[in-house]
């Protein structure tokens, strides 16, 4: 590894860990690792013709049309940035490549810093962890509804309140329902009153454990169906009479990751938060970058399942995984789904780990 290059990451380090959204400096230490800039970007009109033709994209004025090329450029070289810097996952164009860094968290993020926790949260108990299997996925055991897309709207952390809660009223009653995050989004605005900023707050950002603790005194969630997805912040329209699942209890789960993927198996799927730095330009493999802040927990995702390792020859060995449900639509990563590696809470995924257990309805 030259110097350069062990320059490049330090100075991307840097800026990963820093919460400002510096252009001038991502384009200062992109140009540091990516070799022939020019070449690179020599086809990028012919990408971004790709590009709006695959997402549907449309711009109101040329201005706009010229601006988000300029956005699509520099993107471009970030995600060849980021094949240096992760390249056990595949890194290239997305649905989100005509985003700047800050437009992309505003739109797509919403997880509220971490606080004190609500009144019903325990501490999940110590489970035993010598029989654990290499592989585990809860979506072949019928667990997981299909991936949903929260869209322009900071509501991460209402998708992972449900998976989770589905995952376990699927344990609990045999049944797969697919809950309405548009209940959360409307009504939930649990907080803790001597926090400031610290309630859930629709499209604004949300906490899944504030969630949970929702879910306790409104008395349940209803059917996908019954109250459905706008993206867009409303006037609560919650029938209680129509709740077909509701939480007895909610736990969190240790940093062990042995104890994570122990109450995984058993408790079923997992809400986590992570930091999504490297997920705009993610599109395949196993996400295990060489820099990646684990306080910055920025997004709300549900944790479906791990596997034992995928072949990653930089680094001569198999890397195992954690598999993550996302809420960004099939046409993102691996049709939703994101991998990360397991074994030292990359981008702060065994940082913030909740399970759920679900009370028979009597509907």
């Amino acid at each position: 590894m030259d110097r350069r290059f062990i320059f490049a990451i330090v100075l991307f380090a840097a800026v990963a860990t820093s919460s400002t959204d510096n252009t001038n400096t991502d384009d200062f230490i992109i140009r540091q690792v990516v070799d022939n800039e020019e070449d690179h970007l020599l086809n990028a009109e012919h990408h971004f013709t790709s590009f709006k033709s695959k997402f549907s994209k449309s711009y109101s004025t040329k201005e706009e049309h010229d601006y988000r090329f300029g956005v699509f450029k520099s993107n471009l070289i970030k995600a060849k940035l980021h094949q240096k810097l992760d390249p056990t996952a595949e890194h290239g164009i997305t649905k989100f490549s005509d985003l700047t860094a800050s437009e992309f968290r505003r739109q797509f993020l919403g997880l509220k810093k971490r606080l004190r926790l609500p009144a019903h949260a325990q501490k999940a108990p110590i489970l035993p962890t010598t029989n654990l299997p290499e592989d585990f996925d809860w979506r072949e055991k019928g667990a997981v509804t299909p991936v949903k897309d929260q869209g322009s709207c900071g509501s991460c952390w209402a998708f992972s309140t449900t998976g989770a809660l589905e995952g376990a009223h699927y344990l609990a009653t045999g049944k797969l329902v697919s809950l309405s995050e548009q209940q959360l989004v409307d009504c939930d605005h649990v907080c803790d009153p001597e926090q400031a900023g610290s309630c859930d707050s629709g499209c604004n950002g949300g906490l899944m454990n504030n969630a949970f603790e929702y879910l306790l005194q409104s008395g349940g969630v209803v059917q996908e169906k019954d109250y459905a997805y706008t993206g867009r912040d409303g006037s609560c329209k919650f029938d209680k009479s129509k709740v077909v699942a509701s939480v007895s209890n909610f736990s969190v789960v240790s940093l062990d990751e042995e104890q994570i993927a122990a109450n995984l198996v058993k408790n079923g799927p997992l809400a986590v938060g992570i930091n999504a730095a490297w997920m705009q330009t993610y599109m395949s493999g196993v996400s295990c970058p060489y820099v990646c802040a684990k306080s910055r927990l920025d997004h709300g995702v549900l944790l479906v399942g791990f596997g034992k390792g995928a072949y990653a020859p930089i680094r001569l060995k198999e890397k195992p995984y954690w598999i993550v449900k996302n809420s960004w639509g099939q046409n993102w990563g691996e049709q939703g789904y994101y991998k990360i590696c397991r074994g030292r809470n990359v981008c702060g995924v065994d940082s913030m780990v909740s399970t759920v257990a679900a009370a028979q309805s009597n509907n």
